[in-house]
């Protein structure tokens, strides 16, 4: 099923080559030209923006809460009746350890409040709070993706492992420009996007 789009395209193919490039232009412009720093961190209220400012120019849901329930595989996300109460719980959690912000980042992927394009607003979101809270973020070009993948799957009910894997590919380059845009292309190939280079865009 394609997903209803502002810019009528009904082929799968041709929908997933333009999401990847206009977001990831948008990616590219968040960081240029300074409105991540606009974004309201570890809130969902900042997740939102990130969703919309990537997704905006697509999709009629960017940065709306989904009204339909969704599952990727196995996972079964927050059901649409739970997902306002389960978002405020989110915006409720500590947030001043590497430890909690993970505990909120796995809680925020389980409420999965989009109706597309979630990992990757997250794992931007992900950044943000680690950048705040402790002063670095995740280097995604060495967290590989099956692991990524799964770890992330089984964090639903043990986040030992996600903890582990995403400590040991932390710096502290918390400004550099093209260690975030090597983590836009690294995000978007989790999710089977890898047509463009986000630097080249």
């Amino acid at each position: 099923m394609v997903l209803t789009n502002k810019l009528n395209i009904t082929d799968q193919i041709e929908l997933a080559i333009v999401e990847e490039k206009i977001s990831k232009q948008k990616a590219k412009q968040l960081f240029d030209s300074g409105d991540i720093n606009k974004v309201e961190v570890g809130t969902f209220a900042g997740l939102a923006y990130i969703h919309a400012y990537l997704f905006a120019e697509i999709y009629h849901f960017a940065g709306k809460i989904r009204d339909v329930n969704i599952s990727q595989g196995t996972t079964i996300f927050a059901r649409v009746m739970y997902l306002e109460p389960s978002l405020k719980h989110i915006d409720a959690m500590p947030q001043s350890s590497y430890d909690e912000i993970i505990e909120k980042y796995v809680e925020m992927n389980v409420a999965h409040p989009f109706r597309g394009g979630n990992g990757r607003a997250t794992r931007i979101w992900l950044d943000l709070l680690l950048k705040k809270e402790i002063q670095h973020v995740v280097d995604w070009n060495r967290v590989d993706k099956e692991e990524y993948l799964a770890a992330r799957q089984r964090s639903v009910v043990k986040d030992l492992e996600i903890k582990a894997l995403l400590k040991q590919a932390l710096t502290d380059q918390i400004h550099d420009r093209t260690l975030f845009m090597k983590g836009i292309d690294v995000s978007y190939y989790y999710e089977g996007y890898s047509e463009f280079r986000t630097e080249e865009l």
